[in-house]
C-alpha cells in the first residue's frame, strides 16, 4: 500500500519560515512601542517641557514689566563674560571641586562599608541596616542636623576638642559641607559595591587562596575588577548628584564663604532676585554641564572595557 505524501519544496519553508518570524517581531515591536507611549508622555510633560522651556526662557531678557525681548545668547555671555561672571565661575569650580572631593571619599567610605557588609559574622543584618539610616534620612534633615552638629559649641568641636568656626570662612565651610555628604551618601555607594561583590563567587577567592595569593593580592587581583562595573554606575549615579547639588549647602552655609553651587545661585538669580531668564540660563548651563560631564565617564568606562577586554583576548 502506497501512502501519498506531499513534497514540500525547501524554498517554500526559507521563505515562509523568515516571513513568519519577521512578522512576529514587528508585531512584538509595535507592542512594546504602544507599552512606551504612556512612559513616553509622563517623561515628556515633567522632564522634556521643562528642559525646553527653561532653554526657551533663556533666549529672552527679564522685563518686571511689559514684554519679554528676544536677546539671543545675551544672558549666556553675562554668565560666562559679563556682569554675572564672577559669581558663575566661583560656583563652577566649587561645584566641581565639591563634585571631585566627595567622589573620592565616598568611594573609599562606601567601598569599605561593602566590604565589612559582605563579611559573614554574627549581627550582619543590623549593620547592613545600621549603615543604610543617614542615606534615608532626608537631605534637608541631615543638612540641619549637621548645621547644628557644626556650632561652635557643637558636637563635632567638642568631641574633637577644636575651635573651630565652620560656616565663618571658605576652607572650614568646604570640609563641613564635604563631611555632611560623605556621611549622607556613602551608604548608597556601600550599597551598590555591595551588590556587586554579593555576585562573586567564593570558588574564585579559594582558587587564589591554593595559588599562594595574600589578602591584598586577591583584592586588587579579583575583587577591584570584578566590581568594576557597580562602582562606575556608583560613580555616575553621585556625580550627577552632587553637580546640581542645592540642598545641602543651601541649608548648611546658604552660599556664604564662596560656598555656592550652580545650584543655588541659578536659584537665587531666578526666586529671590526675580530674574527668571537669567536663572532659566544658569539651569541650562548646569544641564549642559552635567550632560558632558556624564558622557565623558562613559567614555572613560567603555575605553577601560575595551583596554580589559583586549587585554584578556591577548
Amino acid at each position: 500500500m502506497t501512502v501519498a505524501t506531499e513534497t514540500v519544496h525547501p524554498a517554500r519553508v526559507r521563505r515562509g519560515g523568515p516571513a513568519r518570524t519577521s512578522e512576529g517581531r514587528r508585531a512584538e515591536a509595535r507592542l512594546a512601542f504602544q507599552l512606551l507611549i504612556p512612559t513616553g508622555i509622563v517623561l515628556a510633560v515633567i522632564i522634556a517641557y521643562p528642559v525646553v522651556r527653561a532653554i526657551w526662557l533663556s533666549l529672552y531678557s527679564d522685563a518686571r514689566f511689559g514684554t519679554p525681548e528676544f536677546v539671543g545668547i545675551r544672558n549666556y555671555l553675562r554668565a560666562f563674560t559679563g556682569t554675572g561672571s564672577g559669581v558663575f565661575w566661583q560656583a563652577f569650580w566649587f561645584t566641581t571641586l565639591l563634585t571631585l572631593v566627595t567622589m573620592a571619599f565616598e568611594l573609599v567610605v562606601g567601598f569599605g562599608m561593602a566590604l565589612i557588609m559582605n563579611k559573614a559574622f554574627r549581627g550582619r543584618g543590623l549593620v547592613r541596616a545600621s549603615v543604610l539610616v543617614p542615606w534615608a534620612i532626608p537631605t534637608a534633615v541631615s543638612a540641619k542636623l549637621w548645621e547644628w552638629n557644626f556650632q561652635p559649641d557643637g558636637v563635632v568641636n567638642q568631641i574633637f576638642r577644636l575651635d573651630v568656626i565652620w560656616t565663618g570662612s571658605h576652607w572650614p565651610s568646604f570640609w563641613a559641607i564635604v563631611i555632611a555628604d560623605v556621611w549622607k551618601t556613602a551608604p548608597f555607594i556601600a550599597l551598590l559595591v555591595l551588590a556587586g561583590l554579593q555576585i562573586i563567587p567564593n570558588e574564585v577567592y579559594e582558587a587564589a587562596r591554593v595559588d599562594g595569593a595574600t589578602a591584598l593580592q586577591s583584592f586588587w587581583r579579583i575583587t577591584l575588577p570584578l566590581v568594576k562595573s557597580a562602582v562606575i554606575v556608583a560613580v555616575l549615579f553621585r556625580m550627577l548628584d552632587v553637580l546640581r547639588i542645592f540642598d545641602l549647602p543651601f541649608i548648611l552655609t546658604n552660599g556664604a564663604n564662596q560656598t555656592e553651587t550652580l545650584s543655588t545661585i541659578a536659584y537665587k538669580e531666578a526666586i529671590q532676585n526675580l530674574h527668571p531668564s537669567y536663572g532659566s540660563t544658569l539651569s541650562t548651563i548646569t544641564f549642559a554641564y552635567i550632560i558632558v560631564a556624564a558622557f565623558l565617564v562613559n567614555w572613560i568606562a567603555k575605553a577601560d572595557v575595551v583596554k580589559t577586554a583586549e587585554r584578556g583576548v591577548k
